[in-house]
C-alpha cells in the first residue's frame, strides 16, 4: 500500500497535480494596442481570480467584489503598468492598455475553487515608422483613405470598426456588414479578406479616432487609427459649379454681343433709309447729272462723219 502511494505521488509530481485544468494561449500585438485577456467565466461562479505577470501578482478580484486590486495595490508598491491595467468586475478579464514592448511575457491566470489556470504568452512587437504612419492618416477632402489592420486575418476572429466609439463595420469570418446610414451613406468599403476599411470621398467631419477591435474567445485586441481630413480649398462640387457659372457667363456675353451687333446694323440701315427719304422730300435729284457727261470734241465728230 505504501509503495502504491509513493508511486502515485511521484507520478503527480512528474505530470502535474490532477484535477487542475491548465491552458496556454499565444497573443501577438503591436505597441500602442490594448489587449484584453478573457477568463471565460463570471466572478460570481468562483471565489476569486488572480493575475500574475512573470510570477508577480498584478490583479485580483473576489467573487463578492469585497477585494479588488491592480498593479501597485497588488504587489506592495511596485508600479509597473502605471494605471494601464483594467479589471472587468463581471468576468475578471484583464485589459492592458497602450501596451509596450516591455510588457511582453507570460500572464498567468488562476481561478480559485475551479481548479483552472491559464497562461497567456503575450508578444509585443515594435512599430516601424512606416507602420506607425499607416495608423495616422492625413488626406484632403474628397480623397479616399484606407485603414489597414496589419494583421493576418483568422476566420475565427470577429473584427469591428468603430468611429468615435460607434460601430460602423463588422467582419465575421467570410461575412461583412457596413452601417451606411447617415454620414457614411455609400462611402464605406470593407475588404472581408483583410478586414481593411476604405473611406471614399472623405469629408471634414470624417476626421477623428477610428478603432479596430479583433476578438476571439480567448482575447481581444484594440488597435487605434487617427484620420485628419483637411480642407482642399474647393470641393469638386464647388469647382464644377464655378466652371458652369463661367460657361454660362461666356454664353451670356456672346449673346449680348450678337444682340449689340444686330441693333447696330439695324441702326445704320435706319439712318441710311432716313437720309434718302429726307433728300427726296427736299427735291434733290438723285439721278445722274447730264452736264457731267463728257462731250465728244468736234474734231473727233468730223473724223467720224468723214469716214
Amino acid at each position: 500500500m505504501l509503495r502504491f502511494i509513493l508511486i502515485s505521488v511521484l507520478y503527480l509530481l512528474a505530470n502535474g497535480v490532477s484535477g487542475v485544468d491548465t491552458d496556454e494561449e499565444s497573443v501577438s500585438v503591436m505597441e500602442g494596442d490594448s489587449v484584453t485577456l478573457h477568463t471565460g467565466v463570471k466572478t460570481n461562479q468562483q471565489a476569486y481570480v488572480k493575475w500574475y505577470f512573470n510570477d508577480t501578482r498584478i490583479a485580483q478580484i473576489t467573487g463578492d467584489l469585497s477585494f479588488i486590486c491592480t498593479d501597485v495595490q497588488c504587489n506592495e508598491g511596485t508600479e509597473r503598468f502605471r494605471d494601464r491595467l483594467k479589471l472587468d468586475h463581471q468576468t475578471g478579464s484583464l485589459t492592458i492598455m497602450n501596451i509596450t514592448n516591455t510588457d511582453s511575457g507570460d500572464y498567468h491566470l488562476r481561478i480559485i475553487r475551479r481548479s483552472s489556470e491559464k497562461t497567456f504568452n503575450v508578444t509585443v512587437y515594435d512599430v516601424p515608422a512606416e507602420r506607425d504612419d499607416m495608423k495616422r492618416k492625413s488626406v484632403k477632402e474628397g480623397e479616399s483613405v484606407t485603414l489597414d489592420p496589419v494583421v493576418v486575418k483568422n476566420p475565427n476572429y470577429l473584427m469591428r470598426w468603430y468611429f468615435n466609439n460607434i460601430c460602423i463595420a463588422v467582419v465575421n469570418g467570410d461575412q461583412s456588414k457596413i452601417y451606411t446610414d447617415g454620414q457614411w451613406y455609400e462611402r464605406l468599403k470593407l475588404d472581408h479578406q483583410t478586414g481593411s476599411l476604405t473611406i471614399m470621398n472623405t469629408r471634414i467631419t470624417d476626421s477623428g479616432d477610428y478603432k479596430l477591435q479583433i476578438s476571439s474567445s480567448r482575447f481581444s485586441i484594440t488597435r487605434s487609427f487617427s484620420v485628419n481630413v483637411t480642407d482642399s480649398g474647393l470641393s469638386s462640387a464647388a469647382v464644377a459649379g464655378i466652371c458652369a457659372a463661367i460657361a454660362a457667363a461666356a454664353v451670356g456675353v456672346l449673346l449680348l454681343m450678337a444682340v449689340f451687333l444686330f441693333l447696330l446694323y439695324r441702326l445704320v440701315r435706319w439712318k441710311d433709309t432716313r437720309t434718302q427719304h429726307n433728300d427726296q422730300a427736299n427735291g434733290v435729284d438723285l439721278s445722274p447729272d447730264q452736264s457731267d457727261i463728257p462731250l465728244v470734241d468736234d474734231a473727233n465728230e468730223r473724223s467720224i462723219n468723214h469716214h
